[in-house]
């Protein structure tokens, strides 16, 4: 939800070496979010406003870091629509309309299902490793967790959304507990908090996941990761848009 906040949820391990370096904490917190090989996992996402709230539920199936492909399981009037990302391209099947789309690079930055996640945040373009400086600005910590504080800056011509970004990273277990974002003129633009540690296939790893816009902090996109299966075997072949149509 980070959808991809469907990818961000994908293959977390725990680690105990120590970091060395700004670049090493964020290269680790990063594997442990994208790390495996594949995985199978249901959320629920609900959008909250000041006048209603809206709640998603959806299964995706990644491969890696480049395949990915998300079936909207609830509300019942937009159950069947699929995203698909295959590398740095994304498409979008609506079955009522029996229509494809493949995202333009003007659609990245609106949100996904009507939340406060991009369509950008599901690609994930971006690359934390490599688009970004990294440097330890402090030590905090977050609901009773010891963490890094770590300053992210794109490196120059790197094609990313964020002007900066602040990330909390757990020191014992390198889980990105809070991540603040914000635009070319340094203006906080949300921030994102990952909470509720539990067992999952055997993974102690965050099962909550909150966006709070900054310009309308009424307003929220909650993530709850309610069910995930890592290294299942999935070929490319899956990936697919004519599997978009079919896959259940």
């Amino acid at each position: 939800m980070k959808l991809y906040l469907l990818i961000i949820l994908a293959g977390c391990f725990p680690f105990s070496s120590i970091a060395q370096d700004a670049t090493e904490i964020i290269r680790k917190a990063d594997n442990k979010f994208q790390g495996e090989k594949s995985s199978i996992s249901t959320m629920t996402m609900i959008v909250k406003r000041p006048k209603w709230d809206r709640t998603i539920v959806f299964k995706t199936w990644t491969r890696g870091r480049d395949y990915a492909l998300t079936l909207i399981l609830e509300p019942a009037k937009e159950k069947g629509q699929s995203f698909l990302k295959v590398k740095n391209e994304m498409w979008n099947w609506n079955p009522t309309i029996s229509r494809m789309i493949k995202l333009p690079p003007s659609m990245l930055s609106q949100g996904w299902m009507g939340s406060d996640y991009t369509n950008d945040d599901l690609l994930r373009e971006s690359s934390l490793v490599n688009d970004y400086t990294h440097k330890i600005i402090g030590s905090e910590t977050i609901g009773g967790t010891d963490c890094w504080k770590i300053e992210l800056l794109p490196k120059e011509n790197a094609a990313v959304v964020w002007g900066k970004i602040i990330k909390w990273i757990s020191r014992d277990d390198f889980d990105q507990l809070r991540t603040e974002y914000y635009d070319e003129d340094g203006v906080l633009m949300r921030t994102e908090i990952a909470s509720d540690i539990k067992s999952m296939d055997n993974r102690l790893i965050p099962t909550r996941f909150e966006i709070i816009p900054a310009d309308k902090p009424d307003n929220r996109t909650i993530v709850i990761l309610n069910e995930i299966r890592f290294n299942v075997p999935i070929q490319e072949s899956f990936f697919t848009q004519q599997n978009m149509k079919q896959v259940k």
